[in-house]
Formats: C-alpha cells, sequence, structure tokens
C-alpha cells in the first residue's frame, strides 16, 4: 500500500495533531499515531481543552482531589491542561529526539485573555515553561501587537515559541523580526541556542471562509470564480518571506551559533466548505522545512487519498500575486479581511476559555458533592499508572 504520510514527511513536511484529549492520551491513541502515521507533534488550543474536557469522564478523579483542595477555578484549569501538555510532551519525546529537539513538540497556549497584554504574557509563559517542565514543549503567544515583544522577551529566556493566530504577510514579517531579535538576545544572554524552538502558525482555512463570504456578497463571475484561491496564495507568499528572511546573512549568524528555523506551520488546515477537496490545504502547501497541523479525520483523510508533490509551493509565487491581485480587483480589501480574523480569532479563544473555565467551575461543584463516594483513590492511582505507563 502506498504510504502518503511517509511521503509527505519525505517531502519535508512534518505531520502534527491538531487536538489533544485525556481519552487521547490514556487510550495510547496519541503513541498510536506517532508510531504508525508519521505524527511528530501536537497542538492545543483553548477550544480543544474546553471539548476534551466537556466530553470525557477521564478528568473526574483529578477534578474530585482539586475540589477536596479547594483549588480555585483558574489554578484547576491550569493544572488539569499542564497535565495533559506534560503527558502529551512525554509521548511525543521519541520524535523530539530522533529529530535533534526539532519535532516531537507539544503546543500550550498562554491564557488567551491576556493577548494585548505584553507583561502579563511573558509571565505566563514563564510560569506554564517551568510548571511543564519539558524540553519539547511550545508556549503559543498570539502574533497580536502586544504578542510581538511577548514572543522576543519570551524566546530570550531560552523559551521555546509557537506563534499563532498569524493571518497577514506584514505580520508575519514582524513575527519572523520577533524571532530573529529573541535568539540573538538569547544568546547575548547564555542560552544554547540549539535547545530553543520555534514555529510560525500561519492560519489557512480561515482566510478562505472570510473571503469567500465577502466574494459570494460581491456575486458577480469573476468573484465567484476566486472563492478557494485567496488561502494558498496567502499562505504560498508567506513561504516566500521566510525563504527571504532565513537565507539572510542576519540568520545564518544565529545558524552558526546552533539555533533552529522557526519554521512555518499551517494550521487551519481543515476545509470549511464541502465543496472544496478535503485535503487541499495538505496538498497545495507542500514545501520543505513546513509543518501542517491537521485534526485527526484530515490526517486520515491523506492517507487514504491525498497527493504528494515534492513542492506545490515555490514555484507558485507569480500565481499567488495575481490571486491578491484579482481579489482587489473585483473589490475585496484584504487589509480587512486579515483585520477581521485576528480580532475573531482572539474573540474565538477568549470565549472557549471562559467556557472552558465554567465548564471546571460546575464540574469541580459537582466532584465536591461526590468527593466521599468509594473508589477515588483507585481511580486516580489507575489513572496516574496509566500516565507512568505512557511516558515509559
Amino acid at each position: 500500500m502506498t504510504d502518503r504520510l511517509g511521503e509527505l514527511s519525505a517531502a519535508g513536511v512534518a505531520i502534527w495533531l491538531d487536538d489533544l484529549s485525556r481519552v487521547r492520551l490514556s487510550s495510547g491513541g496519541l503513541d498510536r499515531l506517532r508510531r504508525e502515521n508519521h505524527l511528530v507533534g501536537v497542538t492545543s488550543n483553548p477550544t480543544i481543552f474546553a471539548k476534551a474536557l466537556s466530553d470525557a469522564d477521564e478528568y473526574n478523579w483529578q477534578l474530585k482531589d482539586l475540589a477536596i483542595r479547594g483549588v480555585d477555578v483558574e489554578e484547576a484549569v491550569r493544572l488539569l491542561t499542564t497535565y495533559d501538555v506534560r503527558w502529551a510532551c512525554d509521548v511525543m519525546r521519541p520524535a523530539y529526539d530522533a529529530s535533534g529537539g526539532v519535532d516531537g513538540r507539544v503546543s500550550i497556549e498562554v491564557d488567551p485573555r491576556l493577548a494585548h497584554e505584553t507583561e502579563k504574557t511573558v509571565a505566563e509563559a514563564g510560569a506554564l515553561w517551568w510548571l511543564i517542565d519539558r524540553p519539547n514543549l511550545f508556549i503559543k503567544i498570539p502574533a497580536t501587537e502586544a504578542g510581538l515583544p511577548a514572543i522576543t522577551a519570551t524566546l530570550a529566556q531560552g523559551i521555546s515559541v509557537n506563534v499563532t493566530l498569524i493571518f497577514s504577510l506584514d505580520r508575519y514579517s514582524q513575527v519572523m523580526e520577533a524571532f530573529l531579535a529573541g535568539l540573538e538576545q538569547a544568546k547575548a544572554n547564555g542560552h544554547d541556542l540549539s535547545k530553543i524552538g520555534s514555529v510560525a502558525s500561519f492560519f489557512v482555512s480561515r482566510v478562505d471562509s472570510e473571503v469567500d463570504k465577502r466574494l459570494e456578497k460581491i456575486g458577480s463571475a469573476e468573484a465567484k470564480a476566486l472563492r478557494g484561491k485567496a488561502a494558498i496564495a496567502n499562505a504560498r507568499l508567506a513561504y516566500e518571506r521566510y525563504c527571504e528572511v532565513f537565507g539572510s546573512d542576519r540568520w545564518q549568524a544565529l545558524a552558526d551559533a546552533g539555533a533552529h528555523r522557526q519554521r512555518p506551520l499551517w494550521a487551519s488546515t481543515s476545509t470549511k466548505n464541502p465543496d472544496y477537496r478535503d485535503v487541499m490545504y495538505v496538498e497545495e502547501l507542500i514545501a520543505p522545512g513546513t509543518v501542517n497541523t491537521m485534526p485527526e479525520a484530515t490526517i486520515h483523510a491523506f492517507a487514504d487519498h491525498g497527493e504528494v508533490r515534492p513542492d506545490s509551493v515555490t514555484g507558485c509565487y507569480d500565481d499567488a500575486r495575481k490571486v491578491f491581485t484579482d481579489l482587489e480587483s473585483v473589490g475585496v480589501d484584504l487589509t480587512d479581511v486579515v483585520a477581521v480574523l485576528e480580532r475573531e480569532g482572539v474573540e474565538k479563544f477568549e470565549a472557549s476559555w471562559v467556557e472552558l473555565l465554567d465548564g471546571v467551575q460546575k464540574s469541580l461543584a459537582e466532584a465536591a458533592q461526590g468527593a466521599g463516594q468509594p473508589g477515588r483513590a483507585a481511580k486516580g492511582n489507575a489513572r496516574a499508572a496509566a500516565q507512568a505507563g505512557g511516558n515509559a
């Protein structure tokens, strides 16, 4: 049988999973994906955690312990989510070791309510880093205006960063500048650059969703012919900028000191429009040194019918620029598109975080009522044993 995921990896695309849950960890499902499907990384976000904690009773024993201790909801959320991410880091450690620290990474996001507060974001990143205490951790920081200096300051402390919620080319250039400045400061601070990792998460399908909505409203034949083209063009031009920055003398000086490149990561790569090919955001964005983080359904879809070209990006820059020109000519304001997407991205993660807090608050109350029921300690010990087995 054709190993399409193996071919994708060989073409230079690191396959990451855009999902994490206690069930996936305790069942061994994450480890199977790593062993059988070329998985070399995991991303999480507030929406993923909100769903995970609402869907499973795998958290009940820990919630009962937290309720007995009288832990407040904010601390409870951090303890629950960092427990999962620490466990996932241990599951992915073989990929980290095999890649020399490039892959095998697991991401956790700072509180999205801090997206516009630089100092608090830096402090939160540091707290998560020492709380999880794994070398293959990524701290996710949004690419907001306040996030940019936080990215630099966090990297300067030797902390690895996944920059998230990137939608525009100009903001991506600012992200790469923040990365280079952070590594330069980290070097000056005496940190080993070979231990610091970073990816820049460039969101894909959300761009098409917003642009397509505007094209439908315009309604002309020329406008409708551009549906489903904006996101891939945007990502391809981002890769062009990546190649320019990481071909510079400034970067080479850092590489000579042991630094790893900040790879572009294609995020939000499941298609939202059922009329589109379900793996198009994977097939059309194959290029060396990239990451594609996918829901499990997209991973399996690509394994079933994905097509691998050695490079579906670098020869397409002129076509991508033409898409941008055509979009502007029919009346799509791309500057407004990316501004809306960044604002909505932060707002959606804030809403998910509030949903997560509300859900955990309710679960803590329920756990407190049932804390005296027999079997609590035994169940907790069984979960802990399962984790120890997964970490071995």
